[in-house]
């Protein structure tokens, strides 16, 4: 694989109207992508750790000493500045100063330290969009223990994976969800939330951690197989800031809405981390959605910057009354295209473009729409400046050694790629116009992309086939005007049973007991066999197009 180098170009992104037509493509190759990279004569020689991070390649982040999230960009603000709104499900609302984060993270941390927790041990969160979140998470990255946030809405059975794949020492579990933790299996030491006194004590000198030292685990969705387990690096922390000066532009005193839950990628990196790297504040909000209580509360708070999955930018625009002015100085959006209406619908309330961008839960934000210039309808953008990427047969594929925010591997698997040769494989298919945008076309396997959740269509399928009426089940996606897509269920029935509304309905309410709610099937048909090759593999394409 060839990965074209680009001229040191530092008004690339800065003058983004002559981007596309100016990025150079690799020798005999038309569908190759060039980047700007300084050059080496013109790159610095020490990579700052952390917070002024700027720059791509993972290289120079293995250049930093020691980091430490907690003590070089928590402690390091001004302590009086703010850092955390929070409106809780009661609407009850509280500022929280970077002085308030660092003295409660550094309580929870000795919290976990009188509980012999050490560098390394993982640390499991079942906590929403709340302040003991963030303040847990703030503790393991000052302790150097290992976050591994989790959904509100995993099931015993996805949570019985995590546990038993990551091991986690302690689990920091809001009381609302102890019920499910303890049918997944655990009756290990549990913090709970909300949280009274955390005791006497105070935690011990932050740790000194190297760039490649673990730091986070998230979950993929899982496609022919279980979800796996995505680690990365304490440089995953720090190498935000490529993104958050870049395509999400967080800037020192920004309120930063990230509405993402907590338990997915996106909310490890844009919730509280970017915004704080950048100096910016960020809220919380934890309750489920609702349009017309985004509008009150992007008003109500005054908002700077929005980033929000595009069915909820899509759902907004249908259902609520989207009128102007609303005061936004940006917005971003990720995960599967935004349509041409709702884009025009949300700048003509807000005077700005919704900026799409494209990552991946093992490597971060790759792409984003730059600065300065209309939105694309259904473009992602162009790589990060520094990320190089190309296209391989229709396959965006990246250098890995270009990306900051790179994964370590996946638990209990051989490490990925690496080296001068090594190619990163997305998975995602993507056209390149003819300025040098990308547009996602689909996936190269069968997950399911819906309202920005990335089903595998695996779970779906082993909770259809384990109700007592199920012989065998498809799991593919089926076009959705708000959604994108929705998992579409293709059922074969044993014997005895009679295809039905009332059973489909009862397929999908047991979809929803026994794994996460947002991937049970909208649809449910019913056939009498399932079409096949000649190993005996689904033809999940043949399903796609009845």
């Amino acid at each position: 694989m060839h990965f074209p180098d680009s001229s040191p170009r530092a008004d690339a992104w800065g003058e983004a109207h002559r981007i596309g037509a100016e990025l150079p493509k690799s020798p005999g190759s038309g569908a190759a992508l060039g980047t700007y990279a300084p050059s080496p004569r013109t790159r610095p020689s020490h990579f700052p750790c952390p917070a002024a991070v700027d720059v791509g390649p993972r290289q120079q982040a293995l250049a930093c000493a020691t980091v430490n999230f907690a003590r070089d960009v928590v402690e390091a603000a001004p302590a009086r500045n703010r850092a955390l709104v929070e409106i809780a499900r009661d609407g009850a609302r509280r500022e929280w100063s970077f002085g308030e984060v660092a003295a409660g993270a550094a309580a929870v941390a000795a919290r976990f330290e009188r509980e012999r927790l050490g560098r390394g041990d993982v640390v499991l969160t079942l906590v929403g969009n709340r302040s003991e979140w963030v303040l847990a998470m703030v503790a393991c990255f000052r302790s150097g223990l290992v976050a591994l946030p989790c959904n509100e809405q995993l099931r015993p059975k996805d949570l019985e994976l995590r546990l038993r794949v990551a091991e986690p020492r302690i689990v920091v579990c809001d009381e609302r969800n102890v019920d499910v933790l303890e049918a997944a299996g655990w009756d290990g030491p549990t913090l709970s939330v909300p949280w009274g006194d955390l005791g006497d004590g105070a935690a011990t000198a932050h740790a000194d951690l190297e760039p490649d030292d673990p730091c986070l685990v998230t979950f993929t969705s899982g496609t022919a197989g279980e979800p796996k387990a995505v680690l990365h690096g304490q440089r995953y922390l720090a190498g935000q800031m490529l993104q958050a000066r870049h395509w999400l532009d967080a800037r020192p005193g920004d309120l930063v809405w990230c509405t993402a839950a907590s338990g997915w990628s996106k909310s490890a990196r844009n919730a509280f981390v970017a915004p704080w790297l950048r100096g910016a504040a960020a809220l919380l909000h934890d309750a489920r959605f609702d349009p017309h209580e985004r509008l009150e509360l992007l008003e109500r708070e005054r908002v700077d910057l929005l980033c929000m999955a595009p069915t909820e930018y899509r759902v907004i625009a249908k259902r609520a009354a989207l009128r102007g002015p609303i005061d936004l100085r940006g917005a971003v959006a990720a995960g599967e295209a935004l349509n041409p209406e709702v884009l025009g619908a949300w700048h003509e309330a807000t005077d700005i473009w919704i900026r799409d961008g494209y990552g991946q839960t093992e490597t971060g934000q790759l792409t984003g729409m730059p600065l300065g210039i209309p939105a694309r309808p259904g473009s992602m953008g162009i790589p990060l400046p520094g990320v190089r990427l190309d296209v391989d047969d229709g396959e965006l594929v990246a250098d890995p050694s270009s990306i900051p925010t790179f994964f370590l591997g996946y638990l209990g698997e051989p490490p990925p790629p690496a080296g001068p040769s090594a190619t990163w494989r997305t998975g995602d298919r993507v056209e390149r116009d003819e300025q040098g945008f990308l547009h996602f076309v689909g996936r190269t396997d069968d997950v399911i992309v819906s309202a920005g959740y990335r089903i595998g269509p695996f779970e779906v399928e082993s909770a259809l086939v384990s109700h007592a009426a199920v012989a065998e089940a498809a799991a593919v996606a089926a076009p959705d005007d708000e959604r994108g897509s929705v998992v579409r269920a293709v059922v074969v029935l044993r014997d005895g049973h009679e295809p039905n509304t009332a059973l489909a309905r009862q397929l999908q309410d047991h979809v929803k007991e026994q794994t996460a709610p947002y991937k049970y099937p909208r649809i449910v048909d019913f056939v009498a066999e399932l079409p096949k090759t000649a190993s005996g593999k689904i033809k999940r394409a043949a399903l796609r197009e009845r």
